[in-house]
């Protein structure tokens, strides 16, 4: 069968792995098997244990398997089985055989075009450097370097795809962002959300061309362009193949504003209608622009992988994550404060409970775990103004979180007059919250309980698991308290309560 012509095509980074925590879950499964030949057998036992977790759940199931994978308990050998059995993959993925082993491709090809992992049928698996330094549980704040990493260096035109787009995105979005700022007609706040699309589908890396295009884009319409014009002007940038338009103008530009914020080095503005560059990381912007802007084309998959997923060391070091990062202020998340009204700080935590997306255009863009303590911060002094909350994620320039704090530190740390409270908010609710949660949880208030002041914890969640409740009581003979809270009783407690010590009993 011969291959598809390469066409000119709007730029999606992936369908099933948009969420960067999903796909470290997933290559945490894979990764079992680092080293070993890929075969059918390895990708059976993959596709168990992706089921057993319920990281892949498929459709035709028993109301009991949908019951524990609600309550993230993991299935048995033998229901997840009948679980695989019952559900044979029609999929079909090019280099791969029907079935399984072309679902395996559809979840993972995203890792390898990133340069996490590599992988083909009767060939060797292989993590890369930077795959492994992303699965580093010890350091969530890996994931902005490794992101950054494959950012400044990902192209469109990789032997991964075969499209005719010959650009870095990032690098590409960089520059006409610049010529923007430096335009004496505009000096504003960067690219239009509107105007994203017409990067997803420009055809080169002529950023001057693009900025020309924006400009007179911007001159006739404004920066509220009609759905028909934007269509209209990406039409003319690709093949004749029709696309789907709602894809074009809205799935597609949440999903590369999503990629290009996991690098730390851009930013919201404007109540997240523009995106612009983070000034915070102007150094690792210069660095990326002066060592990247022109790059080697690659024609061998596996010689563009290797190029991926080696760390660039002097790119990293530039990092402010790398660094000392500068903590969120107290004039930053009041300026959020003010910004979100209680109701929608409400809302949201209550939407990440209940697993549901966000509809706000700025918080929408920010990873959910993330989202959940930049929210309870907010929700804190929304309610609590005297409290002292010092969150420990690293922000960009806005405010608005972008990497988690380091392994060693708690998530937010609370002051309310003798009392100091340190508050750890997770989305897992299952027997991976125990198993990835409270062991760090006791460490923290530990570390912070060893100077004599009065410390407790303070540990929300969508749901307790029942062996968290019975960690954390276990350890009270020690002198260790940890309050668990799910959050909706904590954001019903915030609204009762006078003080946080009354909010989290």
């Amino acid at each position: 069968m011969p291959r598809r012509q390469q066409e000119y095509k709007p730029l999606l980074f992936t369908t099933t792995m948009r969420n960067p925590e999903r796909l470290k879950d997933f290559l945490l499964v894979f990764k079992e098997f680092d080293g070993e030949i890929l075969t059918n057998k390895i990708i059976e036992k993959v596709a168990k244990s992706l089921i057993k977790k319920g990281l892949y759940k498929p459709m035709k199931v028993s109301l009991s398997v949908k019951d524990k994978w609600k309550n993230e308990i993991e299935l048995s050998g033998a229901e997840t089985k009948k679980v695989f059995d019952d559900n044979p993959q029609s999929h079909k993925e090019a280099g791969f055989e029907r079935g399984w082993p072309s679902r395996f491709d559809t979840w993972f090809k995203i890792a390898k075009e990133l340069g996490f992992v590599w992988y083909w049928q009767n060939e060797k698996i292989e993590f890369s450097e930077s795959g492994n330094m992303l699965l580093d549980k010890e350091k969530p704040e890996n994931e902005l370097m490794v992101f950054a990493n494959a950012f400044a260096k990902y192209q469109r035109q990789n032997p991964f795809r075969r499209v005719l787009n010959k650009n870095v995105p990032l690098i590409l979005l960089i520059q006409v962002i610049q010529l923007l700022k430096n335009d004496n007609e505009y000096q504003g706040a960067g690219i239009s959300r509107s105007e994203i699309p017409l990067f997803l589908c420009w055809k080169d890396d002529n950023a001057e061309g693009l900025y020309k295009e924006i400009k007179k884009l911007r001159k006739k319409h404004g920066y509220s362009p009609s759905n028909e014009v934007i269509l209209d002007l990406c039409y003319g940038l690709l093949n004749e193949t029709k696309r789907d338009d709602n894809s074009i103008l809205g799935d597609y530009p949440d999903d590369f504003i999503r990629k290009m914020r996991l690098t730390g080095l851009i930013t919201l503005r404007g109540g997240g209608r523009f995106i612009d560059i983070n000034t915070k990381e102007i150094e690792a912007v210069n660095y990326i622009l002066k060592n990247y802007s022109t790059y080697k084309s690659f024609s061998e998959e596996k010689e563009f992988f290797s190029y991926m997923g080696s760390i660039d060391q002097k790119l990293i070091s530039t990092l402010s994550v790398y660094k000392a990062p500068v903590k969120t202020t107290r004039a930053e998340l009041d300026k959020w404060v003010k910004y979100f009204e209680w109701n929608t700080i409400k809302t949201e935590m209550l939407n990440l409970a209940q697993k549901k997306s966000s509809s706000d255009d700025i918080l929408r863009v920010i990873e959910q775990p993330l989202r959940l303590e930049f929210l309870t911060s907010l929700a804190i002094l929304k309610k609590l103004p005297d409290v002292v909350v010092k969150p420990n994620f690293v922000s960009d320039d806005e405010g608005l979180p972008t990497s988690f704090a380091s392994g060693g530190s708690p998530d937010i740390e609370c002051a309310e007059g003798s009392e100091n409270v340190l508050v750890e908010v997770t989305l897992l609710t299952g027997t991976q919250q125990h198993i990835r949660e409270s062991f760090s949880v006791r460490r923290h208030l530990e570390e912070f309980a060893s100077n004599g002041s009065k410390k407790y914890s303070v540990f929300i969640s969508p749901k307790t698991f029942i062996d968290t409740e019975r960690y954390f009581e276990f350890i009270k003979p020690e002198g260790l308290d940890v309050r668990p809270l799910n959050i909706d009783n904590f954001v019903n407690k915030l609204e009762q309560s006078a003080t946080l010590s009354q909010a989290t009993v």
